[in-house]
């Protein structure tokens, strides 16, 4: 059995704890929020090349993007990319900024063309576009 300290429990104390972000006033999360977060050089790169984007979060040097919740379905984020779901973030030293916030009421930057944008910029295959190597079949197959 382990024993707790005053020392241990004041580190524990000091632990990062996760930090829901907030919709601006009038947007409604319809499909619930889930955060992509990315260094913001990556972030930077994103909101050039994407022609929506959503409500965008900075936290020093990380942005955070809303996506609708479940959008780490079947996708496979890539590093150093971090999928916050229910767009709970570990707290910073600061609380995150906002970004950008489009018009309208929807918070949400589409969770593909993110997803293959940031593909691109961080020179990852997307999910789908990976092939398993097979070995040929066996020339005793056709027999």
């Amino acid at each position: 059995m382990r024993v707790l300290t005053l020392t241990t429990l004041a580190s524990l104390a000091r632990l990062p704890h996760d930090v829901p972000l907030e919709l601006p006033e009038g947007m409604t999360a319809p499909l619930g929020c889930d955060a992509v977060g990315m260094p913001e050089e990556y972030g930077r790169q994103a909101r050039a090349r994407l022609p929506q984007i959503g409500v965008v979060y900075a936290d020093g040097a990380r942005w955070w993007w809303l996506v609708p919740s479940g959008s780490s379905v079947s996708l496979d984020w890539p590093a150093p990319l971090r999928y916050a779901a229910g767009a709970r973030v570990p707290a910073g030293p600061s609380a995150p900024r906002l970004v950008h916030r489009p018009d309208g009421t929807a918070p949400y930057t589409p969770p593909i063309p993110l997803y293959l944008t940031l593909c691109r910029i961080t020179g990852t295959v997307p999910l789908w576009m990976r092939t398993s190597r097979t070995a040929p079949p066996s020339p005793t197959a056709h027999r």
